[in-house]
Order: C-alpha cells, then structure tokens, then sequence
C-alpha cells in the first residue's frame, strides 16, 4: 500500500510539471444577456499548449495515434497534416511550436495519458479572461481589441509558444497563437430548431441581437463559441490545439 500511494503521489507531482494553480471562482460567461453565474473550483493548467515535441513523444509511445496509423473515425484526413511523417513533424515545423491540426479525441487522449484531462469551456473561459494584471479584464476596451487583432492576424500558428502575453495565473498563449480544444467545445451550440425553445444562449448566435461590432468582448466571445461550434471532434485543423487541466484534490 505503500508504495502504491508513493507511486500515485509520484505520478501527480510528474503530471503537474509545467502546470499553474488557477483560484477557482464565480464569473458570468458571454453566452448572452441572460447568462447565469458559473462557478469553477481550482484547476491546475499547463503554462503553455502542447508543442510538435511532446506530441512527437505521445506518437512514440502509443503508436496508434501516429500519422499513418490512426483511424479515421477518431482524426479526419487532415491530422497531422504538416507533419512529414509517423515520427518525424519535419523541418518546416519548430519542436516548441504548438502542435495542430489534431483532433479532439487525439487531444483528450493525449491528456489521460499524461494523467490530466482537456480543461471544459468554462475553465478555459475562465482563466482567458484575464489579462496580464487582471485576472477578468474582459471591460477593458484595449484587451478585447488585441484579441480581435489576433483573430485577423495570418500565420500566428507558426510561433513558438511562450511567445505571448504572461496573463496574471502565469498561463502563456491564451490568446494570440492558436484556437484550443476544450472537453465540451459545443456545448453551448444551438440549432435553428432549439432557439425557439432555449433563449438563455440563442444570444450567441444571433449577430443582430447581443453581438455587435461596437461591444468588442461579446463579439470576441461570439467568434469563439461559433468556432467552436462549427467542430466536430474528428476534425483536425491547421490552426486549432490544445492544453491540458488537471482537477486539484480537495483537503
């Protein structure tokens, strides 16, 4: 039993390296004008999304996720797309660059491996909010600007990560390098049949009632529900990755 518990404890000071402490708290999503308060316990989060060289050493280790070899009901033909093969992401892709063009369940298999999960939309939400001071700085004019300057920028994937903001939890990259899988990425999706019947999130998704390019943090939050809404969770796109969370034990 011993040595069971030390490995156990082993294992979870392994899985929290490069991972930040987020204080969990209530915050009220932008879903729309008649969103709730949601609540978030304290989570742990990796500092920066997942890079071409820790996914190349997931493939290693569990072959059935490599290029060639993954089945396609899990990873649509563009997984790994830029990748020159099985083992090998090329000279066209930088090692600390954050690795794309992955699936949903690739990413959420990735994070079990290591011990953790994909953090839920809310989580993720919740710690992007804030800037480099604030921990939710999403009135401010000049945060919600450069998150919309980045959605216009070209090629932002092609940094290497780290190469962002440092917000106030100590997570990198939040914003300005890549679009980030979350456990439940469209879980707020809406149909046209379902608006009739659900008005708390039809907001969202209706560009002339709560979204207006005058209120840039609603406009910011409509492109990322909707581009999350838009996945399913085969698909592999070139400029979506991803982190990992891990819950942290309650005392």
């Amino acid at each position: 039993m011993i040595v069971l518990l030390a490995a156990l404890t082993f294992h979870t000071i392994r899985s929290q390296e490069g991972m930040v402490q987020i204080k969990g708290g209530t915050y009220i999503p932008l879903y729309g004008v008649d969103s709730t308060a949601v609540t978030i316990a304290d989570l742990s989060m990796d500092v920066y999304p997942v890079t071409n060289a820790d996914y190349l050493e997931f493939v290693r280790e569990f072959p059935e996720w490599q290029k060639n070899k993954v089945i396609r009901l899990f990873a649509d033909g563009n997984y790994l797309v830029d990748w020159e093969g099985d083992l090998s992401y090329g000279k066209m892709l930088a090692a600390e660059g954050p690795v794309t063009s992955v699936s949903w369940f690739a990413a959420k298999n990735y994070c079990e491996c290591q011990g953790k999960r994909l953090p839920t939309i809310d989580e993720w939400e919740y710690a992007a909010m804030a800037d480099e001071t604030t921990a939710d700085a999403r009135k401010k004019e000049s945060y919600n600007q450069s998150i919309l300057d980045w959605y216009e920028a070209p090629k932002s994937l092609k940094k290497k990560v780290g190469s962002t903001f440092k917000n106030y939890w100590g997570v990198y990259d939040l914003h300005g390098l890549v679009w980030e899988w979350t456990m439940d990425f469209n879980a707020v999706l809406i149909s046209g049949e379902s608006r009739k019947d659900v008005d708390k999130d039809s907001n969202l998704f209706c560009g002339s009632a709560a979204v207006g390019a005058s209120d840039l943090m609603n406009y910011a939050a409509f492109m990322r529900y909707a581009f999350r809404g838009s996945m399913k969770a085969n698909y592999a796109v070139k400029n979506l990755g991803f982190r990992c969370a891990m819950d942290v034990p309650q005392i």
